[in-house]
């Protein structure tokens, strides 16, 4: 699917945790919405989660960028994960109000967000991107239980020499996982490796493209 160039809608909630931000770029016909989270080191502007947010309207899904309430105040450290899970429920009554189904997505710190809150928010489904399952080089200190525990369909997108978890490192579960050749946790690839930045980020657009085709 070509991606399109959309000017985004913004929106301001005002949560617990402070006032969040939401860019929506609506589908023509929509049936499902995804609610795209950040990570705790960038916003809404990294490379996957644009080049999403560029493509699925024109498959009948509409995105919601959502910038959590740390990120619009523009400080540069994260806060604490409780906190995080708190910007992300208050939010949330906006995005179901759209009347779509919602899947509740993110990359890396915005995937643990969406696993474990997704159940409780009554979410339709999780997309993981860069799930950090550990910390580089800390297997020992495992998240697999939020991962594990999402409760809804899940699919993680994982770069193939993520530091925060390779893919072969993922435990048995009932989710779905694609793999990213050669990419870090932003999905980038080396030149060597022999796969451009815009063939990793067709062969991530297609894997969830696919994926949300079979979520009804």
């Amino acid at each position: 699917m070509k991606a399109t160039e959309t000017a985004p809608r913004t929106e301001t909630v005002d949560t617990e945790a402070g006032t969040a931000r939401i860019s929506w770029l609506p589908a023509r016909e929509p049936r499902l919405l995804l609610a795209l989270g950040h990570g705790a080191g960038g916003g809404i502007e990294a490379r996957d989660l644009r080049a999403l947010a560029a493509v699925l309207p024109a498959c009948g899904v509409s995105v919601a960028l959502v910038e959590q309430p740390w990120r619009v105040a523009g400080k540069k450290l994260a806060p604490a994960p409780k906190t995080l899970d708190t910007g992300w429920r208050g939010l949330w009554p906006v995005l179901a109000a759209s009347g779509l189904p919602v899947v509740a997505a993110g990359r890396s710190a915005g995937a643990r967000v969406a696993c474990r809150t997704a159940s409780g928010l009554g979410a339709r489904a999780v997309l993981a991107l860069s799930f950090p399952l550990h910390p580089p080089g800390r297997p020992e200190k495992s998240r697999k239980d939020e991962l594990l525990a999402s409760g809804v369909p899940t699919l993680v997108v994982q770069g193939g020499n993520d530091p925060f978890g390779r893919p072969a490192e993922f435990p048995p579960g009932e989710y779905r996982i694609a793999e990213v050749p050669h990419g870090d946790h932003g999905f980038a690839v080396p030149k060597r490796s022999g796969v451009t930045e815009d063939q990793a980020m067709e062969i991530l657009t297609s894997a969830v493209t696919g994926w949300l085709a079979g979520i009804v």
